[in-house]
């Protein structure tokens, strides 16, 4: 189980790379556009991180599943990491209908909101951490 375990942690590790990056491509995306320049490389970019991070995901749920399995379902901090989890996942998702604004070409919002939309899975990912290290519950 600790080949899972640690096939999980590196999987999620690269989820999180695409899940903290995207946002900083859609941050140079929409300044460069009004700026005129050309973005076309930074649309490209985004759907391949975007690909990555969703096959990441698929084998960190997968892994994730696996180890529930083998070590069963029990302790209070597994049913908090789980709800976490659940809003990464939606935050995820969330990403891509940003990224198919972006490939339309209607990506309004601005550098600035995409900075602070930037920290939002720290503030989903600190508790993740919290619970599956420190089990408080």
């Amino acid at each position: 189980m600790l080949w899972v375990k640690m096939l999980h942690i590196l999987a999620m590790t690269s989820w999180m790379a695409g899940i903290f990056y995207l946002p900083r491509i859609f941050v140079h995306y929409v300044e460069g556009r009004a700026a005129g320049q050309d973005v076309t490389r930074l649309e490209i970019m985004a759907r391949k991180l975007y690909g990555f991070m969703t096959i990441m995901a698929l084998f960190t749920l997968g892994f994730g599943l696996w180890l529930w399995l083998g070590y069963g379902f029990s302790g209070g901090w597994l049913h908090a990491k789980l709800l976490f989890v659940l809003l990464l996942i939606g935050y995820h998702l969330w990403c891509r209908a940003y990224l198919q604004q972006m490939q339309r070409g209607e990506l309004r919002q601005s550098g600035r909101y995409f900075r602070l939309y930037n920290e939002l899975p720290l503030l989903i990912f600190v508790p993740i951490l919290i619970f599956v290290v420190v089990k408080p519950f």
